[in-house]
């Protein structure tokens, strides 16, 4: 398991059967990207697109981005197919795995149960595997907790809204804006909040699902806005179009960024010999304290994972 949360701002899903969009997405500017075995690719596809896949993750030119898979679910005849040809073949050379639509703790057991199997049968590092719970329907929503706790290979929760709509009989058809007659407040205000709470009561982090209006680049900023505001790391994309607006959502603004830093900085300073041993100290015109720490390291956390640079930076005073 990675020693610090990875960076995943923006999440670009890839379908496993398209050699073509599997070469593009080596080149774009995202954080992670799945090669998807689910939903984007046929039944009688699904054999090739896992030969495929094996091939673009030994192939490499991934650039530090994090490799993810997106396997069928367990209700499929295709899941452990999917797991035991893709991590044989190229496990060394993947990070995550996205189990869909699970909706109890088991299915994410099963999952670290398999790896660890095949983990020690090639010698592989047993746990390096992470797992990407994505939840889609009414019971997940239910079990979040246990599944989020299930394992200690599991890295984030992802929000799959789609089949989440479909599962609670929503009354709309566009994945993201809020259905016909609700015009009050947010629809997916609670499931949003209910899935970072259980990400951030067992330490992962908080996946927003794709925005389907690809060509909408307002509305998705209006959508991946909300969820970034609330404290959710990330959002899938689905286009090359959509990923510079999220990777801006999920970052911090410079100014907040180097304010977070500052505080950090100073805030150390203060409570050191050096200092005056102070718990609480003004910075500018702000008082800063613990709390106010606390609050910094989630700013310059993001910024860092993100790969900003300081362009501000906070001096302790002259020596009088």
């Amino acid at each position: 398991m990675p020693d610090s949360p990875r960076s995943r701002r923006s999440c670009l899903a890839v379908p496993g059967s398209s050699a073509k969009m599997i070469d593009k997405a080596r080149g774009l500017p995202v954080d992670q990207f799945f090669l998807d075995l689910e939903d984007a690719v046929a039944p009688l596809a699904k054999a090739e697109a896992r030969d495929r896949i094996v091939g673009a993750l030994n192939e490499g030119g991934w650039d530090g981005k994090i490799r993810t898979v997106r396997v069928n679910d367990l209700t499929t005849e295709w899941t452990y197919q999917d797991v035991v040809r893709v991590v044989e073949g190229a496990g060394a050379n993947l990070d995550t795995i996205i189990l869909p639509k699970v909706s109890v703790a088991d299915h994410v057991r099963w999952l670290d149960l398999t790896l660890t199997q095949i983990e020690r049968a090639l010698g592989l590092p047993v746990g390096r595997i992470g797992i990407e719970p994505q939840i889609e329907d009414a019971r997940g929503l239910v079990e979040v907790d246990a599944i989020a706790a299930a394992s200690p290979r599991v890295e984030a929760l992802v929000y799959g809204p789609a089949d989440f709509m479909a599962s609670i009989n929503m009354r709309s058809l566009v994945v993201g804006q809020q259905p016909p007659g609700y015009d009050v407040g947010d629809a997916y205000h609670y499931v949003l909040m209910r899935m970072l709470m259980a990400a951030r009561a067992f330490g992962v982090q908080a996946i927003d699902g794709p925005y389907l209006q690809i060509k909408d680049v307002d509305g998705l900023r209006a959508v991946g806005g909300r969820s970034a505001a609330l404290g959710y790391d990330g959002k899938w994309v689905l286009h090359p179009a959509q990923v510079d607006a999220v990777n801006e959502i999920f970052s911090p603004r410079q100014e907040d960024y180097d304010h977070a830093e500052n505080i950090l900085d100073a805030y150390e300073w203060h409570t050191s010999e050096a200092g005056g041993k102070r718990g609480a100290a003004m910075l500018g015109d702000e008082m800063i304290d613990e709390a106010s720490r606390k609050m910094a390291l989630v700013i310059a956390g993001k910024g860092r994972a993100a790969g900003m640079t300081r362009s501000d930076r906070w001096t302790p005073p002259a020596a009088d």
